[in-house]
């Protein structure tokens, strides 16, 4: 079954019958302000694409990884990793030759029931994947999983979209030595940690060790920070084996040439990452500051890219404003609404269709 999303402006449009260039499109937790597209030579419209060295090392820099590979959005990598996670498997039960399992066929599937740990509130797609490969899904929200099965999965979002909140490195690190003793894999996915201090991410603590319990793997979103979701492309950040495996599963040409030429300029463009930050930082403020003042009984958790208002009648709320042609995102359990950022030029209108509110 399909998940809704924010961004489906064509069917909300359709559905209060107002046409789509009269919306304020607030339903995404992607930036307002984009990076400037540079001048694409030719060359990457014309030839196959083809993913630089260049580049691997421009994104290595930026997540301070020490491997990493780039995909087509960190979707593509969310609908494939439990085939890649099953092959694992095989390969570890084809090696131990366990009398549990059907070795002869080369099949984990069925085998015994398969265990996947996620937020209970949060990007619904990995748990969408992982049900759809016959995983027993667990949930957990404040406090991270302590006791888990071998060789199950485990996925973070950090920060959580859409409720902002936040494990540390030092919460990770005891999750990971969790997942080490079970065998597990550690998903973490940081679409939106690029408006975090490196120091937040956990990708440095990711161990590159032969000897040493490696599957973890960061997600990082591109689109999201540098307004340009359109692109589509995402890094997944492991070791060197994951980031071969990987490269193997997705083929060739997976991500079309100019997304990779945009791509390795804005990372390695310092100056615009700074600038966008305070930018996002300065408009986030603004945004609270009205939703605090037109919806005073309402909670309000934020981060620099979405904010998350939980009010008692968020449905009747999100009516009102979708009849004013601003569209935000009704969360899945219908208690909050997720603001994406507006710019400067949309606030007056933001605001005036607050003003309205009943």
């Amino acid at each position: 079954m399909a998940i809704l999303h924010g961004g489906q402006l064509s069917r909300v449009a359709t559905q209060y019958q107002i046409p789509e260039n009269e919306w304020l499109d607030l339903s995404t937790g992607i930036a307002p302000f984009s990076y400037g597209i540079p001048v694409i030579p030719a060359k990457a419209w014309q030839d196959l694409p083809t993913i630089s060295s260049s580049l691997i090392e421009a994104a290595k820099h930026y997540y301070h990884a020490d491997f990493c590979w780039p995909v087509a959005g960190s979707q593509q990598l969310i609908e494939k990793l439990p085939e890649l996670w099953t092959e694992k498997l095989n390969e570890k039960l084809n090696q131990r030759e366990s009398e549990k399992y059907d070795v002869k066929n080369n099949r984990v599937e069925n085998a015994e029931i398969k265990h996947a740990y996620l937020p209970k509130v949060g990007y619904k797609e990995h748990q969408q994947a992982w049900s759809k490969a016959g995983y027993q899904l667990h949930f957990y929200q404040q406090c991270l999983p302590g006791n888990i099965e071998k060789n199950s999965i485990v996925v973070v979002i950090n920060p959580n979209n859409p409720l902002t909140d936040t494990f540390t490195v030092s919460q990770l690190l005891s999750l990971k030595k969790h997942c080490e003793q079970q065998q597990a894999l550690l998903i973490i996915d940081e679409a939106f940690a690029d408006i975090f201090a490196p120091a937040f991410s956990f990708i440095p603590h990711i161990i590159n060790h032969q000897l040493a319990h490696n599957d973890v793997i960061v997600l990082r979103s591109f689109g999201k920070f540098f307004g340009l979701a359109g692109v589509r492309i995402g890094f997944a950040c492991s070791t060197q084996a994951w980031c071969e495996t990987i490269k193997n599963s997705i083929g060739p040409w997976s991500i079309n040439g100019p997304a990779l030429f945009i791509a390795e300029q804005a990372l390695q463009d310092k100056q615009w990452q700074v600038e966008q930050n305070k930018r996002l930082d300065q408009q986030s403020h603004i945004m609270q500051q009205l939703l605090k003042t037109y919806l005073p009984s309402a909670r309000v958790e934020a981060n620099a890219l979405f904010i998350t208002v939980f009010l008692i009648n968020a449905p009747v709320v999100y009516e009102q404003l979708c009849q004013q042609a601003v569209y935000v995102r009704l969360t899945d359990e219908n208690n909050a609404l997720r603001f994406g950022l507006t710019d400067k030029v949309n606030t007056q209108r933001l605001s005036d269709a607050l003003a309205t509110i009943v």
